[in-house]
């Protein structure tokens, strides 16, 4: 599959006009697009972030969902968003334990590494990353997104609750480290999130 992220930034006191108006009219549009997979919505009410997902069974019905999208979405996401980022990426893995659900937890890890470790990185995480996830309490689903061209990538791993999102900390920093330093790649960021709504059908 391939994925779109949006991840904005903005004033808390305005976020959830940005999300009533994404799991509405987002929604809607997006599943009126040819190759739609699903979507999620994620959020960090202290700060004031939220992430926006959607996946798509080809890299083409991404691009074409994109040029509906584009016009409508400053709309939806205002007056909340004083900083927006879309980004593209592959897919590499999606392992589903069981179905998240609202009000859970997501840690995001971005990633950085040599495009010819790509390959390495996905062996990895399938090999060593992925079944650690998911001796985890409280794991739903993981993925890795990888953007092959610019070497950057991101690790998602949703919880069915927030209490087992805090409680996995130490554990999750342990698989983090010694997958890192297997598949050569840089952690440049992790965040924690709120689960929204996510909604994905694989295959």
């Amino acid at each position: 599959m391939f994925v779109r992220t949006v991840y904005s930034t903005g004033d808390p006191s305005k976020i959830d006009a940005a999300v009533r108006a994404l799991n509405a009219q987002g929604r809607d549009l997006l599943e009126d697009r040819p190759g739609y997979r699903g979507s999620g919505v994620f959020v960090d009410r202290t700060l004031g972030k939220l992430l926006a997902v959607s996946w798509w069974t080809s890299e083409e019905a991404r691009r074409n969902s994109d040029e509906v999208m584009r016009e409508r979405r400053g709309g939806m996401l205002e007056p909340f968003a004083a900083t927006t980022l879309v980004e593209n990426y592959e897919a590499a893995v999606f392992h589903q334990v069981r179905p998240p659900e609202a009000g859970g937890g997501l840690r995001l890890s971005r990633l950085e590494f040599d495009p010819v470790d790509t390959g390495l990185l996905a062996e990895t995480f399938r090999a060593s990353v992925a079944p650690g996830l998911e001796a985890l309490s409280g794991l739903a689903r993981t993925s890795l997104l990888v953007d092959r061209e610019r070497g950057r990538g991101m690790i998602g791993a949703l919880f069915t609750d927030r209490a087992r999102l805090a409680a996995s900390r130490g554990a999750h920093a342990a698989i983090r480290h010694e997958g890192a330093a297997k598949a050569h790649v840089s952690v440049t960021t992790l965040e924690e999130f709120e689960t929204v709504f996510t909604d994905v059908r694989a295959g």
